[in-house]
């Protein structure tokens, strides 16, 4: 008759060769690996392959500690330093990140049923004892405070204010932009000259109600000159400039 056998749950391969190490007081950097492969290889013999994908992972896992043991009978690689390589060095690097990380989620179960355990209760006063406020003492409050004291406070405060405003650009009014529409502006000056056929520029120039006006209409001028619409001609210096529609 068989005897029944109890076997741990283990959470994946790894789960299970940590066991192995610790349960074997055994230094996980130096694994013995014939006798914990040995172990394991016992171990998934008993096991119940009802879950073919669990049992797969367990399979894999068998399948490396095999290879890193008959790895371990042959001469050890040298890597690009001259260092003889461990085959167990891989297997290492995992089994010490899978123990981080499992004691991590146990440290953080062990807070969170810790947290559990922890009630708080909302703040609650009578409401006379929320709804009193100490007296104030005027005397107190004011002490040695005297009018003139006060007038003194305000005049210092307005005099930083003061202070702060510049002398020159307070004087400023608003700058205000003043939107002027080249196209149309153009098209006016261009009708205009072809339509009084001379004219003299300074009579043009009277006619704009800004000095924005101005001088779009000094460049409009200048463009139109530029292009061949308009001819300027001048008899003598400081004479008035006459414009002539092309």
């Amino acid at each position: 008759m068989a005897i029944p056998v109890k076997l741990e749950a283990f959470e994946g391969p790894l789960d299970l060769l940590l066991h192995l190490i610790e349960k074997n007081k055994v230094d996980i950097y130096d694994i013995p690996i014939v006798e914990i492969t040995q172990q394991y290889l016992d171990y998934i013999k008993q096991m119940e392959a009802q879950d073919m994908n669990i049992m797969s992972e367990f399979l894999v896992m068998a399948a490396t500690l095999i290879d890193i043991k008959c790895r371990m009978l042959l001469p050890l690689d040298v890597n690009e330093e001259g260092e003889e390589e461990d085959p167990r060095a891989e297997l290492v690097q995992k089994l010490l990140e899978y123990k981080m990380y499992k004691y991590m989620s146990l440290e953080l179960k062990d807070r969170q049923v810790d947290a559990a355990r922890n009630l708080f209760r909302e703040q609650s006063l009578p409401e006379e004892v929320a709804s009193y406020r100490a007296p104030i003492n005027y005397e107190e409050l004011i002490g040695d405070t005297t009018l003139v004291k006060l007038q003194e406070i305000f005049r210092s405060i307005v005099r930083k204010q003061e202070d702060k405003i510049d002398p020159i650009r307070s004087k400023y009014g608003n700058i205000e932009k003043e939107e002027i529409d080249m196209e149309a502006k153009a098209l006016f000056v261009e009708a205009y000259i072809r339509e009084h056929k001379h004219i003299s520029f300074r009579k043009l120039l009277e006619k704009e109600r800004s000095k924005m006006e101005i001088i779009v209409t000094f460049l409009i001028i200048l463009e139109m000159m530029k292009v061949g619409k308009i001819i300027i001609s001048q008899e003598n210096i400081f004479d008035d400039i006459l414009i002539e529609a092309c």
